[in-house]
């Protein structure tokens, strides 16, 4: 059982429970022999993710994003991982190859040794977030394919919890929200992207052609008036809102504070919030998180926030940038933990170079295929 005061004031960076399990037998398989004589050979390329439609968002727009695939090798067998870097994020394919090619992964001959490899990683540099995110990535599909099991079950997680997962709908012109509207159509939850002045006939647009799926709103921080945050909080309930995701400026503490005591529906960071450190301070401020791979520095770090967000009594959603199924099926493995999902990054984009999860009736589906869950397209 964890000592949940002892944690919290740790910040849970030594949480046992976070770090142990791929010590165990996971069905017999963890049994496997790691050559000592092996070295982990890290290798990695850019590639440009291409969008199905243009992202709009409060602040910016683009139709790409870049990305690094990252492979990660030991005694043959090949771990896949993936930095994808938004332009919040203040990554780049110059920055995250830069970085990568600094590390000396090949000092390690013991792939288990996760915890010093990825303290190794971290140390590096400060910063960095998506390129640590990679080699994390890579190093738990890696183990996962020596131990034979995929990663929700060496946590021990029940693949049948996964929640729904929500499917992004941008900020656009009428005719292309409705397109995107009927491509949304096998999907349980909409998430909409808000903070322009077209906010509620977005809204409107999707009720009347969906009336009765939930939705949740993601501001980007782009609302800039207090009252105005807290009308569209009471507005969005009467039509089905499950949550307000980062209504105003990460900077705005004491306006988001101000928000969530009087608002219907829960607030939840995302931009405003990167690594295990900032959980504790956002506690009063914000009603939950927004769990990305590419801000925690990948599966490690996120799911010691998950036991973290939990002490503090705080909801947890499950997120992704525009990615590869690489990251988003890696992100997936922690859903049976999170009260919310939003991971549709795959989908949205053209040129995706992985099968992995798949979202069936709506859900977030797992499968049996060791490591992160991904196999590499022919051809890719």
């Amino acid at each position: 059982m964890i000592n949940r005061r002892k944690f919290i004031m740790g910040a849970g960076l030594s949480l046992v429970a976070a770090t142990s399990p791929i010590s165990l037998s996971a069905a017999g398989s963890a049994t496997r022999k790691v050559a000592k004589s092996g070295h982990l050979k890290l290798s990695f390329a850019p590639y440009e993710l291409k969008l199905r439609h243009a992202f709009n968002l409060a602040r910016y727009s683009r139709t790409t994003t870049p990305d690094v695939q990252v492979q990660l090798e030991y005694d043959g067998i090949v771990g896949y991982g993936e930095c994808s870097m938004p332009p919040y994020l203040g990554e780049s394919v110059e920055s995250v190859t830069k970085f990568l090619g600094k590390l000396d992964l090949g000092q390690f001959t013991d792939p288990f040794k996760m915890e010093d490899i990825l303290a190794y990683v971290d140390g590096v540099e400060p910063g960095n977030r998506a390129a640590k995110a990679g080699v994390d990535i890579a190093l738990h599909d890696l183990l996962g394919k020596i131990m034979g099991q995929p990663w929700y079950k060496i946590w021990g997680l029940d693949p049948a919890k996964t929640p729904n997962t929500s499917f992004t709908i941008g900020i656009d012109t009428e005719d292309v929200v409705r397109q995107k509207v009927r491509e949304a159509a096998p999907y349980k939850v909409i998430k909409v992207k808000m903070g322009l002045d077209k906010d509620q006939q977005t809204i409107d647009i999707i009720r009347e052609m969906m009336p009765d799926v939930p939705i949740c709103v993601d501001v980007n921080q782009g609302w800039k008036d207090k009252q105005h945050a807290l009308d569209m909080c009471y507005w969005l309930k009467e039509r089905n809102c499950l949550f307000v995701e980062q209504p105003f400026d990460k900077t705005w503490i004491d306006e988001t504070a101000w928000l969530r005591e009087r608002s219907p529906l829960p607030i939840i960071a995302d931009e405003a919030f990167q690594r295990i450190g900032d959980i504790t301070k956002f506690k009063g401020v914000y009603d939950g998180i927004n769990i990305k791979l590419m801000k925690s520095t990948g599966m490690n770090e996120a799911y010691k926030m998950v036991v973290l967000a939990r002490a503090l009594g705080m909801k947890i959603m499950i997120g992704c940038m525009t990615e590869t199924s690489c990251a988003v099926t890696a992100a997936a493995n922690l859903a049976p933990l999170v009260d919310w999902a939003d991971l549709d990054g795959n989908l949205l984009i053209a040129n995706d170079r992985f099968s992995g999860m798949t979202v069936e009736n709506g859900k977030v589906t797992l499968h049996d295929i060791p490591g992160i869950g991904v196999k590499l397209l022919a051809g890719k």
